[in-house]
Formats: structure tokens, sequence, C-alpha cells
């Protein structure tokens, strides 16, 4: 089988090389609206199935899709990528001196049918300074990240100060979990 991952995250592709799989990369616009009673793991599953529709005409046959969506839950509450930097420093303020989830769904799709698994890791945050915020949504890239942060960022290196999980599940895919998943579906 060849592997196809349909997504645009770098570190889905870094992550993915990493471990030792050959795969290309495809996208496609797709709706990542959600209901917002469904909860964190149905969601994440939820977007992974529309970008499933969205990318799946494209593949060949023989090909097998991988696609993700990650969230961060707080109290209840998801926080998805951004819109705006105003949106960034609230959501990053929202989670400073707190616990919150990071929920990672993914969703492979083949001729033979769909598999699919869901992670979660529970992180938490020092109280952050206003201005070292201030200082990651300007200088970083907070809007491209589910809660506005990469942990493996510089707001990562100076503020989580505990995890509990996969780290890379907060990167965007659960590897320690991944891997076996498609070593067993080969």
């Amino acid at each position: 089988m060849k592997l196809v991952l349909g997504s645009a995250s770098p570190r889905r592709k870094a992550l993915l090389t990493e471990l030792g799989f050959d795969f290309r990369v495809l996208t496609a616009d797709a709706d990542e609206s959600f209901d917002p009673t469904l909860g964190p793991e149905e969601l994440v599953l939820s977007i992974c199935r529309k970008k499933i529709a969205a990318i799946w005409p494209q593949l060949a046959q023989g090909e097998r899709l991988i696609c993700a969506d990650t969230i961060v839950y707080l109290n209840g509450e998801v926080l998805g990528k951004p819109t705006s930097k105003a949106a960034a420093i609230e959501m990053i303020q929202k989670l400073s001196g707190q616990s919150h989830e990071v929920y990672t769904g993914v969703v492979i799709k083949d001729e033979q049918g769909e598999h699919q698994l869901v992670d979660c890791t529970t992180v938490r945050f020092q109280e952050l300074k206003l201005a070292d915020i201030l200082h990651y949504v300007e200088q970083h890239e907070a809007m491209d990240k589910a809660g506005s942060y990469g942990i493996q960022d510089w707001i990562g290196h100076i503020g989580v100060v505990e995890i509990r999980g996969s780290y890379t599940n907060v990167m965007g895919l659960p590897t320690q979990r991944l891997y076996p998943f498609l070593k067993n579906l080969s």
C-alpha cells in the first residue's frame, strides 16, 4: 500500500517521515466546522472524515489515506486555530496556569474500509506573563495551531510544566499509536 498524508501540516509531515514511512501529501479544502454538541473524540473524528471525503477522490488505486485533526479542549471549550492575533492571545491567556486536554483523531482509509484512533494528552501550563504571550504571538507561528500554541515551540519550552500522555499527539500525530497501527495494516 502506498501512503498518502492528507494534511498540509509540516509537523505531521515531519513526524510521519521520522517514523520511516514513504508517502506523498495531498490536501483539499474541507469544511472544518463542527457540531458543538459532540464530545471531543467524536469531534476530531468527524473533521477527519470531512478531510477524507474531500481528498479521497484524488487517490490512485492501491493508496491508503491518512487524515488527522487536533483540538485543544479546556473545561469543555474547544480551542481550535485562532482567527486573529487577538484570538491567539486570548486563547493562550485561557491556557495560562491551567491543565487542558489535546485530542488528535486519525482516520485511515483504504479500499478495504476505514480505520480510526483517537489519542488524548493532558498538558499543564504555568502562569504565563502577558509579555511572553505577546512575544510568542508576534514572533512565532501561533496562527496555524490548535489552541494557538505548539508544544515544540518557544512557548512550550518556557510554559509547559507537565504533560501526561503522548508528546507527539500534542504536535498533531500520536506516533506511538500510529506506527504499530500502520505496521499491522500492511
